[in-house]
């Protein structure tokens, strides 16, 4: 229907034109604004919301105290509905719930009697079976409220009136924390122990000018009511630094051994709000989907004792990888993101720890003011009516005059206030006063009250002038508090961060790494060479081309990086476990799949490490005899692309590099069978790009192949082409100069064949030998006769027609770099 102007007209002054987009704004606004301040954010006084706050004032109104006894809930939530809270049954259960809980709450605030639900994700009972009371904690929160400590307003149909805030004498705030997500703003705060919170409290209130890392000292981190281990300290000092952080938190395990070698993983605490039901459901559906190896039975054996998950391992299964992948892929390590947000003088502030603990001592200096000001008044009033009195027992017989010759109270009244100066409050006190009160003793107790009284108003207004004396009372009240609820940490903090390497998804295992001439490399478990007698044909170590033969060969762990130097002087890092595992006779993987090197770049060195060690130098060897010393930590790097770890000469390359602490023996050894040992302080330190320093002379077609660390107790045992060799005693090389021509190492002729290999070995230690053909041999060194520097040696190995040894290794290297 068309309006005409007739019905316009007749609404004229009736209806208002309104912007919607204006109106919805200030309607959105308006109910944000509800929502942060009325429903999802703790006010940083206390630490509680509206609901929290008139579930706890009800308890107190209601006489629902510690010492009651227990009386249903249904009541509480209808108290609770109809004096202050006019919103759903079910929410203000849900939040009394939640305050009954000791794994949901640090330090419950109500005592529950029933089924309150349980950390399996089980609901709680109806209202109408679970009971409760106010938990004795509680009390402190609520303490002092009737002396006008704090401001009350009218609650939703103006018949009653509900505090503001609590006086809330603990910092609840801090110890039992607080979640909710408002309009456009979160908050979520950890709990805190109390014992720790009191005492930074405390050192605040001794030293007001204590920063937030001195009050560090005090407050460890968050205390969960789970327990768990809580993993580093940079996400908590975060926290307390900006009010922002995550705080990793991982469940407290313990690996044990059952019968039959298998091993099984114990879970006795899991992280705060973690289902536990819905934890043992993700495992176990990870184990059918294969997604985590090792885990043959999973079962839950908690009782009212304590918590306990079993996970039972099969035989062949590595516990601590299992554990990490568990840890990785299921709310067995969990994050708890810190948004310390709180309502400050009714507006939402990001809080720091400091902050948090000065609101918190300012309102509690503002409790006791107004405390010790209604303690004042109520003295004064007293000690007026008592003066009153005094007045009357010293002037009785003309009191009692008065009062009988007067015809009601209302013509006595104003008679003793003219004759006797009295107020009104005074005269009605001696209307009021009984005969009894005539008594000596009596007269006595006034008197002595009367005393007490003035003695109180004096204190009471020292109080009142003095802020020293004020936190005097908060200091020495909250240390009574801390004596009755102080109790042990249940979060262990660990120093170490719980950022999770690949690496922790893999076992620490000894591991062979192979690489050949043509750049192919592979890992290999190190029981795949089994150990033979000395002159055994040895077993087939990788499946080669027929132009291609095993180069390098050590011994490392899967947590070690490798270190990769080149013929070029580049260096290239990766971790162990990152080299593809392969059988025995395979070829194993092309190193330009691994490392950015060149087409015609050569690995010719290969270091592992564990750690950068600031005391650890590399030292270098080249074919042409130059050696240099560099600082390890010069090397740390995650370039893909690599470092320049050597400046090299025209037709020179690098041979070797090992690992030494500054101050040891090197010992180069050459093709033609020479050798040269000096001390390495003869070579200074350089930097990473440097050329270096000669090492040794070099005859006519010689060069260098070997250059070890030794020592006088060492032995070196070394290996010809053909399959030679001995131990010789590193006794027999004195220390020389660098750069002289050395002396002989090993009498070699057309039979021996060059100097292929030379190694520093141990009683025990194991050896392989590797030939060109890719034969690998392992033999005990022991069974190695040991000869003088000048002979040639014995037969080590067989060899095929054609085949010559190419290099040698020891397995105890790795034990020696950890060294």
């Amino acid at each position: 229907m068309a309006w005409s102007e007739d019905h316009v007209s007749e609404y004229i002054g009736k209806v208002l034109p309104i912007n919607l987009e204006e109106e919805m704004r200030k309607s959105f606004l308006d109910y944000s604004m509800s929502v942060i301040v009325s429903r999802a954010l703790p006010d940083v006084r206390d630490g509680l919301k509206p609901v929290h706050r008139r579930i706890l004032y009800t308890l107190h109104e209601t006489g629902r105290s510690p010492e009651k006894p227990y009386s249903k809930s249904a009541g509480l939530v209808g108290d609770v509905m109809g004096r202050y809270h006019p919103h759903g049954d079910s929410a203000i259960y849900d939040a009394i719930v939640r305050l009954v809980q000791d794994f949901s709450t640090r330090y419950p605030l109500i005592d529950g009697h029933g089924n309150f639900g349980s950390v399996d994700g089980d609901p709680a009972a109806a209202m109408r079976y679970t009971e409760l009371r106010m938990a004795k904690i509680t009390t402190h929160l609520l303490s002092d409220i009737e002396k006008n400590t704090v401001p009350f307003k009218p609650n939703y149909d103006e018949k009653r009136q509900e505090p503001m805030v609590l006086p809330s004498r603990l910092p609840n705030l801090l110890i039992n924390g607080s979640s909710g997500i408002a309009v456009g703003m979160a908050t979520n705060i950890p709990p805190h122990n109390i014992g720790e919170v009191i005492d930074a409290v405390v050192m605040l209130i001794d030293q007001p000018d204590a920063t937030i890392q001195d009050l560090m000292q005090k407050v460890k981190g968050p205390d969960f009511p789970t327990g768990a281990l809580i993993m580093g300290r940079e996400g908590i000092r975060q926290a307390y630094l900006t009010g922002r952080g995550s705080v990793i938190m991982r469940a407290k395990t313990r690996i044990e051994k059952m019968n039959g070698g298998k091993m099984r993983i114990l879970v006795h605490e899991i992280p705060y709000m973690v289902n536990k039901s819905r934890l043992l459901e993700r495992i176990a559906e990870l184990v059918r989907d294969k997604k985590i190896e090792g885990i043959s039975d999973l079962r839950d054996e908690s009782d009212r004792r304590g918590m306990q998950i079993v996970i039972e391992l099969k035989r062949d299964a590595n516990p601590q990888v299992v554990l990490n992948h568990l840890f990785k892929q299921t709310q067995l390590q969990d994050s708890f993101g810190v948004i310390m947000l709180a309502l400050v003088d009714g507006v939402p502030r990001v809080l720091n720890l400091r902050d948090m603990l000065y609101y918190y001592l300012e309102h509690q200096k503002d409790i006791i003011v107004r405390r010790t000001r209604y303690e004042l008044e109520k003295a004064q009033d007293r000690a007026h009516i008592l003066e009153g009195l005094r007045i009357a027992i010293d002037n009785i017989d003309r009191i009692i005059e008065i009062i009988r010759s007067s015809a009601t109270e209302d013509v006595a009244r104003p008679r003793l206030m003219d004759e006797f100066k009295l107020s009104e409050k005074q005269a009605q006190a001696i209307l009021d006063m009984r005969l009894k009160r005539l008594a000596g003793l009596e007269r006595d107790k006034i008197e002595e009250e009367y005393k007490a009284l003035l003695e109180a108003i004096a204190y009471y207004e020292a109080v009142l002038q003095s802020e020293r004396m004020v936190l005097d009372i908060i200091r020495t009240e909250i240390l009574e508090i801390r004596q009755k609820f102080a109790d042990a940490r249940r979060s262990e903090i660990l120093s170490s961060g719980a950022e999770m390497d690949v690496e922790d998804l893999i076992a620490e295992e000894d591991a062979v790494i192979t690489v050949t001439h043509n750049g192919y490399i592979k890992r290999l478990p190190v029981d795949t060479y089994r150990s033979q007698r000395r002159g055994g044909k040895g077993v087939s170590g990788m499946g080669t081309k027929a132009d291609d033969f095993v180069e390098h060969l050590f011994i490392t762990t899967t947590h070690h990086y490798l270190l990769f130097f080149t013929d070029r002087g580049k260096m290239y890092r990766i971790k162990a476990h990152e080299v593809p595992e392969a059988s025995r006779t395979a070829k194993g993987t092309a190193m330009v799949n691994l490392l950015a090197i060149n087409g015609d770049e050569k690995v010719t060195a290969v270091i592992p490490i564990k750690t950068y060690s600031p005391d650890l130098y590399l030292l270098m060897a080249t074919k042409n005899g130059v050696v240099k010393k560099t600082g390890l930590e010069q090397y740390d790097t995650s370039r893909k692309d690599g470092l320049i770890a050597i400046s090299l000469d025209e037709g020179d390359g690098l041979i070797g590099v090992k690992l030494t602490d500054g101050q040891s023996d090197i010992l180069l050894a050459t093709q033609k069978g020479m050798a040269v040992r000096f001390n390495e302080s003869d070579v200074r330190h350089m930097g990473r790009s440097a050329r270096g320093v000669k090492g040794i002379a070099l005859g006519t077609d010689d060069r260098v192949v070997a250059v070890e660390v030794v020592k006088d107790e060492d032995v070196l045992l070394m290996i010809t082409e053909t399959g030679m060799g001995k131990r010789t005693s590193a006794e027999e090389y004195r220390q020389q100069q660098r750069g002289g021509k050395g002396i002989k190492a090993m009498q070699l002729s057309s039979k021996t064949g060059q100097l292929a290999g030379l190694k520093v070995v141990r009683p025990g230690d194991e050896l392989m030998v590797i030939s060109t053909d890719g034969v690998v041999i392992r033999l005990n060194v022991d069974e190695i006769n040991l000869q003088s520097r000048v002979t040639r040696g014995v037969s080590i190995m067989k060899l095929n027609p054609n085949d010559k040894v190419v290099a040698l290794a020891r397995l105890a290297m790795r034990e020696e770099e950890v060294e």
